[in-house]
């Protein structure tokens, strides 16, 4: 089954032809991130109008890669939820459109079961049941993968995501959006045990996690150093920092593990390019005898490539759309688009 999937739920267009969720015929992605550096972060309006003038061409771009017009596709399929909502709405309503006019059936994705999807692409013998860690710019949760369709929150943040944490406190000392890749690159320069960070908890929730303290102790920290004159090393703070997350991560998530028995762990989402967070997992795993499965970096950040894969199982299991289908800023992973 070659399913044709667009993804428009923050700041990439992007489309791809992908075949019974595995086989990546071709991936198109149109990024938008020089014109949102110039602001510090994306800018939601600029964003919708972008995908409204790139949608199009990526589209063409994708079947023609995929040497297939409309007609050899078999359903399209599209990110409605969530994301920034202007930028969704210009997916979903393209989407809709060349479904109504193919007569091709429309399959609507979450965004974070596609993160997790893109793990079928790199792994074709991955299968549920498993744990999936779930880090982004916007989305930090801890989810088992009970199958394809089914999927159960067991932790998340309370207030800020890793990935929106690692970019605000890489602005803090100088570096530009998308900062959490700029803080990476030089963590390794660095000496993880130069600061100490706090370690929030979440009172009466074992498995939650919040970053919002956190990164407000290290934006603290830089402004007090700068009111005094005093010089501050950014690549021990890139360093200290990123250790302090990828090990309150690894804490949630292996405390998790414990309780569902999994023997198979995730990770999905752009954070989980993080090379603290990936050294790290990978030494846990091992000592605990677990089978790690890390996204390729091509596959970590925003593609349609991991929409398709997704659909291709949301099809499988009946959940398709008509031409009422709505995007939705917000939309937790384990309801299903009927539902609304």
């Amino acid at each position: 089954m070659k399913i044709l999937a667009i993804e428009t739920s923050c700041d990439e267009t992007a489309a791809a032809v992908v075949e019974d969720g595995r086989r990546v015929l071709s991936s198109v992605v149109h990024t938008q991130i020089e014109e949102h550096r110039l602001y510090g972060g994306v800018v939601p309006e600029i964003a919708s109008r972008r995908h409204t003038e790139q949608i199009n061409q990526v589209v063409k771009k994708a079947l023609a890669d995929a040497g297939l017009a409309l007609e050899g596709i078999d359903a399209v399929a599209v990110t409605a939820a969530p994301g920034l909502i202007g930028a969704l709405l210009v997916g979903v309503n393209f989407a809709k459109g060349l479904a109504l006019a193919s007569g091709k059936p429309l399959i609507p994705v979450n965004h974070l079961r596609g993160h997790i999807a893109a793990n079928y692409i790199a792994y074709p013998t991955l299968k549920p049941p498993f744990l999936c860690l779930v880090v982004s710019g916007g989305h930090t949760h801890i989810i088992d993968v009970a199958d394809y369709t089914h999927f159960q929150v067991l932790g998340r943040t309370r207030d800020d995501a890793a990935g929106e944490s690692f970019d605000k406190v890489a602005r803090s000392i100088g570096f530009p959006y998308p900062g959490g890749v700029h803080m990476d690159k030089v963590s390794g320069q660095g000496n993880i045990h130069a600061y100490t960070f706090p370690h929030p908890k979440v009172e009466g929730s074992a498995y939650d996690m919040s970053f919002s303290g956190l990164k407000t102790a290290v934006i603290n920290l830089v402004h007090n150093a700068s009111q005094k004159g005093i010089a501050l090393c950014r690549e021990d703070i890139a360093a200290s920092f990123g250790h302090t997350v990828a090990s309150i991560l690894c804490e949630k998530l292996f405390l998790v593990q414990q309780q569902t028995g999994r023997e198979q762990i995730v990770a999905a989402g752009g954070v989980s390019a993080n090379s603290q967070l990936r050294a790290m997992l990978t030494a846990e795993c091992e000592k605990r005898g677990l089978s790690l499965y890390l996204p390729p970096l091509a596959l970590c950040g925003d593609n349609a490539a991991m929409i398709g894969a997704q659909a291709y199982y949301e099809y499988q299991a009946g959940n398709t759309a008509d031409s009422s289908l709505n995007a939705m800023a917000t939309m937790s992973i384990d309801r299903s688009f009927a539902e609304y």
